[in-house]
C-alpha cells in the first residue's frame, strides 16, 4: 500500500483539472487546494470561481484563495506539516519562505525544455521561435524564476501546424502522467535532480494583446508563427481601409500553403465571421 503523501496543489486555470484527475486516479489525492480568488467574469461582471476551487469541492478538499501570500498565510500552511508543494499555473509568485515551507520543498511543471524558454509563454514562445522541438519539465523550485533543478523532463516533436492551445493541451497531457510517477519517486529519494545550465538560459516575453497585430502582406512564416502562437488569445488581426476608416480584421483562420501565408475565415469588426475571400470582394 503506498504511504500517504501530505501535498498541497497550488493552480487555477482549468488545464490544472487533467493533472489533478490523473493524480486522483493514482490515489494521490492533494491535501489541500490553493488557488487565486473568485474574480467577475462576462458583461455582467459575475462573480466565478475558479475551476481548481469547483474540483476541490466536487471532491471534497479543503481549499484557500489567499488575497496575499503573507505571512499568515505562510503559517498557516507551516503548521499543516506538508511534505510538498505542487505549483502548475498557480499566477501568483510565491515567496520564498513559501516555497521553502514543505520538509521536500516545493515543485513546479512547466511548459518547456529548461533553461529554454523561463517565463510565462513559453509554448507561444516556442511556436514563434519556429522550435521543432519542445516539452515538459517538473522543476524543484527556487525564488529565482524557473532556476530550479530538474526532476524529470519529457520531449515532444512540435508539428509544423501546431497553435498554441493544441500545443499546450499535449504538453499538459504528458505532465499528467509524468507527475505522479515524480511526486513518489522525488518523495522516496530516487530521484536525482540536474542542475540547469543558466548560461544556456532564454526567457519567454509577456504577451500584450496589441502582439497579435500583423501585415498580411509581410513575412510568411513568420506571420504563421504569430498566427498559430497567438491563437485564441491575444489572436491575430490587421487593418484595411475601407472608405476614411481603418478597419481592425481579426483573422480566425489560415496557414502556410506553399510558402505563402493564406488567410480563409476572418471577423470584419461590427460585423459577422465570414470567408476572407467575400470580405475582400465585398470592399472592392
Amino acid at each position: 500500500m503506498n504511504q500517504k503523501i501530505n501535498f498541497a496543489f497550488f493552480g487555477t486555470p482549468a488545464l490544472t483539472l487533467v493533472l489533478l484527475n490523473t493524480l486522483k486516479e493514482n490515489n494521490l489525492l492533494p491535501s489541500l487546494i490553493v488557488t487565486t480568488p473568485d474574480k467577475p467574469q462576462g458583461r455582467k461582471l459575475i462573480l466565478t470561481p475558479t475551476p481548481t476551487k469547483l474540483w476541490a469541492i466536487e471532491h471534497n478538499i479543503p481549499y484557500l484563495q489567499p488575497e496575499k501570500l503573507d505571512d499568515a498565510f505562510i503559517q498557516d500552511l507551516a503548521e499543516k506539516n506538508f511534505d510538498l508543494f505542487v505549483v502548475v499555473a498557480y499566477g501568483k509568485i510565491l515567496p520564498e519562505k513559501l516555497i521553502d515551507t514543505p520538509k521536500f520543498g516545493t515543485i513546479n511543471v512547466h511548459y518547456s525544455l529548461l533553461p529554454k524558454y523561463r517565463g510565462a509563454t513559453p509554448v507561444e514562445s516556442a511556436i514563434l521561435g519556429g522550435d521543432n522541438e519542445t516539452g515538459v519539465c517538473i522543476q524543484k523550485m527556487q525564488y529565482k524564476l524557473d532556476t530550479g533543478p530538474i526532476l524529470a523532463m519529457d520531449k515532444l516533436s512540435i508539428p509544423a501546424d501546431i497553435a498554441a492551445p493544441a500545443l499546450r493541451d499535449e504538453l499538459n497531457q504528458r505532465a499528467s502522467q509524468m507527475l505522479p510517477d515524480v511526486i513518489r519517486r522525488y518523495i522516496a529519494g530516487e530521484i536525482v535532480v540536474t542542475p540547469q545550465d543558466d548560461t544556456l538560459a532564454t526567457h519567454s516575453t509577456k504577451i500584450e494583446k496589441e502582439d497579435g497585430l500583423l501585415d498580411p502582406n509581410g513575412d510568411p512564416i513568420l506571420n504563421d508563427r504569430k498566427f498559430r502562437a497567438y491563437f485564441g488569445w491575444p489572436g491575430s488581426y490587421f487593418f484595411v481601409k475601407v472608405g476614411d476608416k481603418n478597419v481592425r480584421i481579426i483573422i480566425k483562420d489560415a496557414s502556410l500553403v506553399e510558402g505563402k501565408f493564406t488567410i480563409k475565415r476572418v471577423i470584419p469588426e461590427g460585423k459577422k465571421e465570414t470567408d476572407y475571400s467575400v470580405f475582400q470582394k465585398s470592399i472592392l
